[in-house]
């Protein structure tokens, strides 16, 4: 079963043309990211409110955003961002049924702890087998 280089060539441009259609709509999505980044992250100031009730609950939702970021916990908007980032990697739509932040591991792990647990395990004597 020989493999033609006619057909080989047409296969890789086919693949070639599918990696640059999938890189066009993820640059147009990561457009569309970083345009809603830049709209979330003006001061409420210059914002548009367009009433009182508005207003409120915009304040309402930065006082919960708050909550959730010192709790460590996962918001709603952020699912929204990170299920458009992985629909635009995939190609498919997806659903995010759980998420939690993860501690990395400088915050977990206490600087005295460590030391000690250095001096003790080098305290020990290591036997050389043989």
């Amino acid at each position: 079963m020989a493999v033609n280089a006619k057909d080989m060539i047409q296969a890789m441009s086919e693949r070639q043309l599918a990696m640059e259609r999938q890189l066009s709509e993820l640059a147009g999505a990561i457009k569309a990211l970083q345009a809603r980044v830049a709209e979330l992250s003006q001061p409420p100031a210059l914002q548009p409110a367009f009433n009182s009730a508005a207003g409120v609950i915009a304040a309402a939702t930065s006082a919960k955003e708050a909550v959730h970021r010192e709790a460590g916990e996962v918001t709603s908007e952020m699912l929204v961002v990170i299920a458009a980032a992985v629909t635009a990697f995939l190609g498919k739509k997806v659903r995010i049924r759980s998420a939690k932040m993860l501690q990395s591991p400088y915050e977990v792990v206490n600087p005295w702890s460590q030391q000690g647990r250095v001096f003790v395990q080098a305290s020990h004597l290591l036997r050389s087998r043989g």
